[in-house]
């Protein structure tokens, strides 16, 4: 309420510096007293009111970005503190199951049978959650790392995710808001895309030449490429989809990746006979 009374405050006091202003000088013109001098006072007072209000508007821009990133690192950190803990406290668990592993020749006769059930009991482990998105900790943004927990382990029931790591340092040309938004619109969209009839989610981070390169595919019945190509028309969704790519988000994403002089393209591609939405953004 404060911050809302100073701008009010401040806009009305230019308002009426630039009226009282123009004032004086339409009355010094009509009374003919009206000289060099008294221009070049004008000017400068007018520019000195003209700078203030940039200076005010920047200022007040750059105030605005570092509190929402103050905010958003707050809201994800959370989660990915939440994921630490529970590595940590998976600890003496994992060190059970390597004794297990190392122990199971004690429990078969011979080597086939050894290799199988060692398989087997690696690929239980590797389906545990907590086991499965552990490079997400590694990242350099850790901001982004807490978004992209959060969003996985509340994805849908039916919907599987994999999440792969290409590179540790994660740069970015955008601000650290403005990339969780454009990760947060296509995560929402690819899962509820994932979700109608149930299917997987696969998400790649990478970072090239001090950029962010985010790509995300979903299982998604397969469109004409008319439609790919509207898949960013400002209202458009996917047809006879109730839970299809929203118009509005993936608009808001072009404009935010424009901004920050990126690109975004989207295709289509069959992974073991199943389609898939490919979406790949680099900012």
């Amino acid at each position: 309420m404060g911050k809302n009374r100073s701008k009010l405050l401040y806009r009305t006091l230019c308002t009426i510096s630039l009226v009282i202003g123009l004032y004086l000088v339409t009355d010094l013109m009509f009374s003919g007293t009206l000289n060099v001098k008294m221009i070049i006072v004008f000017i400068l007072v007018m520019t000195g009111i003209i700078w203030g209000a940039v200076d005010w508007k920047l200022s007040s821009d750059l105030i605005r970005n570092q509190e929402q990133e103050l905010k958003m690192y707050r809201l994800y950190i959370q989660p990915l503190e939440e994921l630490v803990k529970e590595i940590r406290a998976r600890q003496h668990e994992f060190d059970n199951h390597i004794n297990a592993i190392l122990n199971m020749h004690l429990t078969v006769d011979n080597y086939e049978e050894l290799v199988e059930k060692q398989s087997q009991y690696i690929l239980e482990i590797r389906r545990d959650s907590a086991s499965k998105f552990l490079p997400l900790l590694r990242i350099s943004d850790k901001v982004l790392a807490g978004f992209l927990y959060s969003k996985i382990v509340s994805a849908p029931e039916n919907v599987d995710t994999d999440a792969e790591v290409r590179n540790w340092q994660i740069l970015s040309r955008t601000s650290e808001h403005s990339l969780i938004e454009i990760v947060g619109v296509l995560v929402d969209n690819a899962y509820e895309a994932a979700s109608e009839a149930g299917g997987r989610v696969k998400i790649f981070l990478d970072s090239r030449e001090d950029k962010a390169v985010f790509e995300i595919l979903n299982e998604y019945r397969r469109l004409p490429f008319e439609e790919l190509g509207r898949f960013f028309e400002n209202g458009y969704t996917t047809k006879d989809s109730k839970t299809g790519r929203r118009g509005a988000g993936l608009a808001r994403v072009k404009s935010l990746i424009q901004k920050a002089d990126g690109e975004i393209t989207v295709a289509q591609e069959m992974i073991e006979e199943k389609n898939y939405i490919h979406i790949t953004v680099v900012v």
